[in-house]
């Protein structure tokens, strides 16, 4: 291949008459992202008599996703918009009578502003002026008081004086000055100077005023105590805070004078806390840090209130736990964890013992098929929940009496008519070990068996995360291209308990590898899989073991290695935190020991390397730069293997699907890139 680079535009070129080619189709298409609908962030009405949540909608005109908040009846299903204009309304939260919803309204020229609506009135009125974003916002108990963090700017000293500019002059920007160790975060770009704080305002409106002090964060979720007096908050009030991500200390801070009084004290995070009814009690979750491995459960605590007698509940559970919600009567907690690819919500009781809910929960990932989803609980139990399916984005649920019911169906009039692809289990066995490994197939629509399909393996990211039966738009668009799509949960992978996620601990990639094999392996014994038609992609973490393969094997006719790791030596030192990756995933720094970081890096099996592949990668990713990309093209390219460079305009790393049109050109660039290697 001459030395050229592909860009985006060439490739969507390229992938242009199939786009243009869909009309009324009655399979999934590109253009259809424009008319997905999605349900998130589920608030019950603390009687349980109406949820409120945000859905979030496609303007084709513009790409761009827009969100507004809906009211829906937990028995009829009846739906009515809240705030449904040119803004987007998010973050919904009920005053603690049901009286009031605040809420943040995110309208074009200007920072996301705090509003307040009443219910009965269905007025609504903005609390306060806001400089910046309001962020974790929570009621006090009696309603008076909002609490929420936001961002207070602090630009620092200057570093040296400059000429004084004749008035009139034009001259050039002035210098950025940095000297923060995390200054560029993925999905916000250079991060504004300053620390995010704990705020209070009347509920009324008036004047914000700021509690905490001082050059460090303060993150949510907060909480009150029932008598008002203080809010529970999780700070690093350390010196060396910032390359320290995973240790955060809960505070008790008074309402009234800003004093703080540290209630944990152990190395590790402690975060999430949730104040009890009678407020005698804080629960939390977090975990011991001390061995710093690449993986550990988050655990559900609880404490006293003024920090003593800590013990873990959800210690016999080997899950990790999230989004703690106290029962009414204050003698159990519900939890969501992920459980063998799937969300579950459990109730935990105090003396530990955990019940498993009827309720699959899903939703938060429209691409690729994540674990997710969200719920909140009523006083009289009602649980509203996401939920999401192979078939549809997440939709609005709720539990009551042990029966679940969907309340919404937000896609029916997209998908009536047409055939998405099916997604059933695979049952896969690895080769290196005999373990089992968690997997899913998806057949095209109209599928024949006795036909012979290409297939692709779709990789997911993290690696600490996991892949599940949840509605996912690349995999509905490679079926629809006539893709057998399989996806599974490699060793490494969540959801499966800590061992099985901590067998790549430091050593990463390794023989997830061969249980990725074993997965193509169970599909082509299938036999409608065509085993010289096989390609293989994946995002991020999915991105390396991508990189990886091709690196180990040649059987893949095709490959596209999208936001991948290529020189983990360069990655944990350009990369958005700059005190995990190193630290915990290989438990030294590059100039420590080279070789151990070489020896993982896809870059050093690149002279391997035969397959076709296509590399892409947003131009606005910190998680996993741009750079890294660019390395391995350059690579390909300098040793003459078939290789093309996408470069995805205004893209960070989780954002690499976010607007419906370059999600779609991404796919169908996958797409046209795997058909032309047949």
């Amino acid at each position: 291949m001459g030395i050229r680079v592909l860009l985006a535009a060439a490739v969507l070129a390229m992938a242009a008459p199939a786009m243009a080619q869909e009309g009324p189709a009655r399979t999934f298409t590109a253009r259809d992202l424009f008319g997905l609908r999605a349900a998130g962030d589920p608030r019950v009405r603390p009687d349980g008599g109406a949820i409120a949540y945000v859905r979030t909608t496609y303007d084709v005109m513009t790409d761009r996703a827009g969100r507004s908040i809906w009211m829906v009846d937990p028995v009829t299903g009846a739906q009515t918009p809240m705030v449904a204009d040119e803004a987007s309304s998010l973050t919904p939260r009920w005053s603690p009578d049901g009286s009031r919803l605040a809420y943040v309204l995110a309208a074009p020229g200007g920072p996301p502003q705090l509003y307040v609506r009443w219910m009965v009135s269905g007025r609504s009125a903005r609390v306060a002026t806001l400089e910046q974003a309001p962020n974790d916002i929570t009621w006090s108990p009696d309603g008076k008081t909002l609490a929420f963090t936001m961002l207070t700017l602090d630009e620092g000293k200057p570093l040296g004086s400059s000429a004084r500019r004749p008035e009139g002059a034009r001259w050039a920007d002035p210098l950025k000055v940095i000297d923060r160790a995390v200054w560029r975060v993925d999905g916000e770009g250079i991060l504004k100077p300053g620390y995010r704080h704990l705020f209070v305002v009347s509920a009324d409106g008036g004047q914000p005023r700021q509690l905490t002090f001082g050059k460090f964060d303060h993150a949510g979720p907060i909480d009150f105590t029932p008598d008002g007096e203080a809010v529970v908050v999780a700070t690093n009030r350390a010196e060396r805070w910032e390359i320290d991500p995973n240790e955060t200390e809960l505070y008790r801070v008074s309402i009234r004078d800003g004093a703080m009084t540290r209630l944990t004290h152990r190395v590790g995070p402690d975060q999430s806390p949730v104040v009890s009814p009678d407020g005698t009690k804080i629960a939390y979750l977090g975990f011991d840090d001390a061995r710093r491995r690449g993986y550990e459960n988050t655990r559900l605590y609880v404490m006293d209130r003024d920090g003593k007698n800590s013990r873990v509940l959800t210690g016999a559970l080997d899950r990790s736990v999230g989004s703690p919600q106290w029962a009414a009567d204050g003698r159990s907690l519900y939890v969501s964890y992920d459980d063998l690819g799937v969300r579950k919500l459990a109730r935990v009781t105090l003396d530990g013992r955990v019940e498993t809910l009827n309720v699959q929960l899903g939703g938060g990932s429209l691409d690729r098929p994540y674990t997710g989803g969200e719920f909140s609980v009523a006083r009289n139990g009602l649980v509203a929940f996401t939920q999401s399916t192979p078939d549809h984005p997440a939709d609005i649920a709720v539990l009551r009496g042990g029966r679940t019911q969907r309340l919404t169906r937000l896609n029916e009039d997209l998908f009536t008519g047409k055939t998405l692809a099916r997604v059933e289990p695979l049952p896969v066995v690895s080769s290196f070990d005999r373990k089992p490994v968690g997997a899913w197939i998806a057949t095209p629509p109209n599928f024949d068996p006795s036909r012979k399909y290409p297939l692709i393996l779709e990789i997911h990211g993290g690696p600490f995360q996991a892949y599940g039966p949840s509605f996912a738009t690349d995999v509905q668009l490679y079926a629809s291209a006539g893709y057998v799509v399989v996806y599974a949960n490699p060793r490494g992978s969540t959801s499966y308990g800590e061992a099985f996620a901590n067998e790549i601990d430091k050593n990463y990639p390794s023989h997830d590898y061969d249980d990725l094999m074993s997965v193509v392996d169970a599909a082509v014994a299938k036999g409608f899989v065509d085993p010289n038609r096989l390609y293989v992609t994946g995002g991020s973490g999915g991105g390396v073991l991508t990189s990886w393969i091709i690196g180990k094997t040649d059987r893949f006719k095709a490959a596209a290695t999208q936001k991948p790791v290529i020189n983990w030596s360069s990655h944990v030192l350009t990369a958005d935190n700059v005190g995990f990756f190193g630290p915990y995933w290989f438990g030294k720094m590059p100039w420590e020991d080279p070789q151990a970081y070489w020896a993982r890096s896809p870059l050093s099996l690149v002279g391997n390397v035969k397959t076709p592949t296509l590399v892409v990668v947003g131009e606005e990713d910190w998680r996993t730069p741009a750079s890294e990309a660019e390395q391995y093209y350059a690579a390909l390219q300098y040793r003459g293997v078939p290789t093309a460079l996408v470069r995805v305009p205004g893209a960070s790393h989780g954002g690499l699907a976010a607007r419906p049109s370059q999600s779609g050109a991404k796919a169908a660039a996958i797409i046209a890139w795997f058909e032309r290697y047949k």
